[in-house]
């Protein structure tokens, strides 16, 4: 079974980029080094093999990929000692980002990674036992790339940890980014529109200008009145749909005419504006109804929990009888909030008493999502275990939410964060690589 070209690539680049398999250094019973070393990175080492096999392997994949391309599109191939240096310096990079994550307790455990390559997997269209021989057939190693997604995955939470957090969004930029989408939403949204035109010519005199104005306010108060747009349409309209009682039918934002575009998507369904003077004379416009601003409501669940990770000190097992023992405690009275503030590792909830918030179910990995789905309000979980660690959860309330500010909100938030991340990331990785201690070897 062959890989998409476009997947296999995906797989390459994750096995460039991934981290070095750092070790001590050993010495054989002769008293010299078992293995040559290409970097002394604080407590750790790049080996040189691996700096050897990473450039190897970026060289035949740039190789394979610029013989699928046509001949104008082919770059050369850059030295190999400048792929060299390349390589090094992310192994050395991805040297102390492990080493921190290490440091701080960050620990992926295989069933975590599991699920990550069953969705790689699934993505492939196999199952997570045919994996391997895929791989295989594309000449990976399949020991290599789970070591290298598990790394990957250590170094994701890392970067959500040290880099997101240290994003900030002020007030302001929250502020231009909701008025930008609100500017340019209402293109989105379709509009059923109705129009009463008295037309003036280019050369009208003032008292032809004002009584057709007069004329115009005459219809606008009619129609404020209560008289139908359309039989008033019909009878004084000189515009070309005065017949079909002056309506334009659906348009979208972007494709109402001009004169309208600016009155239209401030106006509410059956609401009719003022009298509007242009060069071709004095109109009246009539919003009959819109599509696309309805409420996106959605059912939310406020909920608290405690999450305790295993670690060096304790196994699985013992983070899963500290949690059975700690919902004895809840079951006899004690409070949740106390309990969570002394125990909970879940640096954002554990200072609001273990409280997650109002949030959609889907929001959280799908074995929470499931405990959470099938919880009573009110009600103690068990002890169960998702990625993180091990968790007991209650839920303490539902309802059915408008979220379309929220949701407005958030795409401002993710564009935000987004356009900040890159730049402190880079900031982030270049202060660790100042900090540590790095011994070149090559």
């Amino acid at each position: 079974m062959k890989l998409s070209a476009s997947i296999c690539s995906l797989l390459v680049l994750a096995l460039v980029a991934g981290p070095c398999l750092a070790q001590n250094r050993e010495l054989g019973s002769s008293g010299t080094l078992i293995e040559g070393i290409a970097a002394i990175v604080d407590e750790g080492v790049v080996l040189r093999s691996e700096v050897q096999m990473r450039t190897q392997l970026f060289m035949d994949n740039f190789r394979a990929a610029q013989a699928t391309l046509p001949i104008e599109q082919r770059t050369t191939l850059p030295p190999a000692a400048v792929i060299e240096e390349q390589v090094l310096e992310q192994l050395i990079i991805k040297e102390i980002q492990l080493q921190r994550a290490q440091r701080i307790g960050i620990v992926i455990g295989d069933d975590i990674l599991n699920d990550a390559l069953s969705q790689v997997a699934q993505g492939l269209g196999i199952t997570l036992e045919q994996l391997p021989q895929a791989l295989a057939n594309e000449g990976l190693q399949y020991d290599l790339y789970r070591q290298d997604s598990r790394e990957d995955i250590i170094i994701s939470q890392l970067e959500q940890r040290d880099v997101m957090s240290r994003i900030r969004i002020s007030p302001r930029e929250l502020e231009s980014c909701l008025a930008r989408l609100e500017a340019t939403q209402s293109d989105e949204f379709d509009y059923n529109v109705s129009h009463i035109l008295i037309a003036t010519s280019g050369s009208a005199s003032a008292d032809a200008l004002a009584a057709a104005r007069t004329r115009a306010e005459g219809i606008k108060a009619r129609l404020d009145d209560g008289e139908n747009f359309a039989e008033l349409a019909i009878a004084n309209s000189d515009g070309p749909t005065a017949l079909e009682g002056g309506t334009l039918g659906w348009r979208k934002g972007a494709q109402l005419p001009t004169i309208f575009a600016d009155v239209v998507p401030s106006m509410e369904p059956g609401e009719v504006s003022e009298v509007i003077q242009t060069g071709s004379g004095f109109h009246i416009v009539r919003l009959n109804d819109m599509r696309g601003a309805e409420p996106v409501m959605v059912d939310q669940v406020r909920s608290r929990h405690i999450l305790i990770a295993p670690n060096e000190l304790l196994d699985d097992d013992a983070t899963r009888q500290k949690l059975i023992g700690i919902r004895e405690q809840l079951l006899t009275g004690e409070d949740f909030a106390t309990l969570a503030v002394a125990n909970s590792e879940d640096a954002v909830s554990s200072a609001d008493g273990g409280d997650l918030g109002w949030t959609q179910p889907d929001a959280f990995v799908p074995e929470f999502t499931e405990v959470l789905t099938a919880l009573d309000i009110g009600e103690l979980s068990e002890p169960f275990r998702t990625r993180f660690g091990w968790h007991i959860l209650e839920v303490t309330d539902r309802r059915s939410y408008d979220t379309t500010d929220d949701l407005k909100q958030n795409r401002c938030v993710q564009e935000i964060r987004a356009s900040k991340a890159e730049e402190e990331r880079q900031l982030w990785l270049q202060q660790m690589r100042d900090q540590a201690f790095v011994d070149v070897r090559l």
